[in-house]
């Protein structure tokens, strides 16, 4: 039997021909792709019975409005009851790239993640923290730190030109899968805030303490296994080989009853 999954998106600019061909690419799958913010209303056990997994690929919470900052706003209550619904129920969340945005104004949805990607200065769980970092294009080398489902057949890792942020992760109990060999310090990335104030490729003034280089990690979120994975940001990202191994055994493995059961062992 197939898998269907959910993929969400809407927020931030992609090349949707060269991402739906990500998805029609992979066998034994089906998917269903919608933006927000129709997908709210899928957020709830009942809605999402179809579903083997989510994937998002969304930035949900935030109106950009250069040069002016950016308006976050909190999800609707509806969807915060169903969002938790699907963690107590244990349903699988894969997180795409700029997907560690979503839902700035709320803590429990970066908790899910294990991490977020701050597009101006602000806070988590009462701890102040800069506006995060972000470079493209890069060409990196991703190397796996784990034996695990998600990085089989990715022994030796995989080269990727894409776009990396500089963030710090915000939970200790992560799985840690994927590491990049680039450095994660101030000087090799430019200000998220400054960029959304029309000064794209600028630091100046911008201080962030040295970040993770993590790019790939698991975590459970009460009973549902999470896969973030940092990858992902153009066409040359979807079409890397070695990316697409990742995110395909990313949904595979958290779609499996080892998943699952994985998760629920708090």
């Amino acid at each position: 039997m197939r898998k269907n999954i959910l993929v969400v998106t809407k927020g931030h600019p992609f090349d949707k021909p060269a991402f739906s061909e990500l998805f029609d690419s992979m066998r034994g799958l089906t998917w269903t792709h919608v933006e927000q913010p129709a997908a709210l209303h899928l957020f709830h056990p009942d809605a999402a019975k179809e579903f083997a997994a989510f994937v998002l690929y969304d930035v949900p919470g935030v109106e950009f409005r250069t040069p002016e900052p950016p308006v976050l706003r909190d999800p609707p209550e509806h969807f915060k009851r169903g969002f938790e619904a699907l963690l107590d129920q244990g349903y699988p969340l894969i997180f795409l790239h700029h997907a560690m945005a979503g839902w700035p104004a709320w803590d429990a949805y970066a908790e899910v993640i294990g991490a977020r990607f701050f597009y101006q200065p602000g806070s988590y769980k009462g701890c102040a923290y800069p506006d995060s970092g972000y470079v493209f294009p890069v060409k990196h080398r991703v190397r796996p730190v784990a034996a695990h489902p998600v990085t089989a057949g990715l022994e030796d890792g995989f080269e990727i030109e894409d776009e990396l942020y500089l963030f710090q992760m915000l939970e200790d109990d992560i799985v840690p899968l994927m590491r990049s060999d680039h450095r994660f310090v101030r000087d090799n990335f430019y200000s998220a805030a400054l960029a959304l104030k029309a000064r794209m490729w600028s630091r100046e003034g911008w201080e962030h303490p040295e970040g993770s280089n993590l790019v790939a990690w698991a975590r459970r979120a009460r009973n549902s296994p999470a896969v973030a994975i940092q990858c992902g940001n153009d066409a040359s990202a979807y079409r890397n080989e070695g990316f697409r191994k990742l995110l395909r055994n990313a949904i595979d493995w958290a779609t499996s009853e080892e998943a699952l059961t994985w998760a629920r062992q708090h």
